[in-house]
């Protein structure tokens, strides 16, 4: 569905340049657009190897084991359907621990780790369970006490200073975490009433 978006938007654009006799500027546009992107992912690559890495080294070492235990009595609360000891605790556990860094990189194969292993808890549902939706909306929400993408872009861009967003950053990332939190769990005990019910 996204990309039949993005091609639409694509062709709007064509056309409307070649309405308004501003097609050469199109081309410019997408053959320096593209230029920019290239470099931007290379720019991005040693961060995003640096991270993931870290992140690594903190699995093998047992750090990730040790904020799992941490985190345990948060993740009872979120996802109290899930059997102690699972590994899907595990790879929920770290996925928030990299949003919380700021690791966006790191935190995605962790969260399709997850979310692989919650539907396998959910028979292979095509349906997603409680529990997968708490997981994306946490994900979406996503708690970051150090934004490392958003800081990395403005370097890229030249920003003066890079990290002056990070208490902004904290409060708006804080206040759509509790909102997030707020609406699955109450969407939880309100899937549960219905289904008590019946």
């Amino acid at each position: 569905m996204l990309s039949y978006l993005w091609g639409l938007m694509i062709i709007i654009g064509i056309i409307v340049g070649v309405f308004n006799g501003n097609i050469a500027e199109v081309g410019n546009a997408t053959i320096n657009s593209s230029k920019e992107a290239v470099t931007l992912c290379i720019s991005m690559l040693g961060i995003m190897a640096m991270w993931t890495g870290m992140m690594q080294v903190a699995k093998k070492s047992g750090l990730v084991a040790s904020f799992t235990k941490t985190l345990r009595p948060v993740l009872r609360f979120l996802f109290p359907d899930l059997p102690k000891g699972h590994v899907v605790n595990e790879y929920i556990a770290s996925n928030m621990i990299a949003n919380i860094l700021g690791l966006g990189w790191a935190a995605t194969p962790m969260g399709l780790m997850a979310m692989r292993e919650l539907k396998k808890l959910n028979a292979d549902s095509d349906l997603a369970s409680c529990d997968m939706c708490t997981l994306l909306i946490v994900n979406i929400s996503s708690l970051q006490l150090i934004p490392v993408n958003i800081i990395a872009y403005r370097s890229q861009y030249g920003s003066v200073n890079p990290a002056e967003i990070l208490m902004s950053g904290i409060i708006a990332t804080c206040i759509s975490t509790l909102a997030g939190v707020i609406f699955a769990t109450s969407a939880r005990k309100l899937i549960k009433r219905k289904s008590g019910r019946r």
